[in-house]
């Protein structure tokens, strides 16, 4: 039970910040690209390399607490759900490049990210 209250907590804190960086985003550089979803994505994929790095070389954390924050707060933080939404809505308007574009720089970026985290959680950790 613990881990389905720590979960859903974390959950709750990374969907507000999703939710609030894609505002942040909508605000700086309009509707004309889901630039939020992209940065959420990219940033949670850093984050989860760091986070899986820090875990396992440095800190001694709880199944519960890894829970809470893989899990939870980078689960409810990132979204693939609405990033495949999104490419199926410009392909169906018939921006195929930016289509192309988006889910391939998706993809590229975020493992890019994710390697990053890794080898700053092992050089740092």
């Amino acid at each position: 039970m613990n881990m389905i209250l720590a979960v859903a907590a974390g959950g709750a804190i990374g969907a507000t910040g999703r939710f609030l960086v894609g505002r942040m985003m909508f605000t700086l550089m309009g509707p004309g690209f889901p630039y939020g979803t992209l940065a959420v994505n990219i940033i949670g994929s850093f984050m989860i390399g760091l986070l899986i790095e820090a875990l396992a070389l440095k800190f001694n954390a709880s199944h519960t607490m890894q829970g809470f924050l893989v899990i939870g707060i980078l689960g409810g933080f990132t979204t693939f759900s609405a990033f495949s939404m999104e490419v199926g809505l410009m392909m169906e308007r018939g921006e195929l490049g930016t289509a192309a574009i988006y889910a391939f720089g998706s993809v590229l970026l975020g493992l890019g990210a994710l390697f990053s985290g890794l080898y700053i959680g092992r050089t740092f950790f």
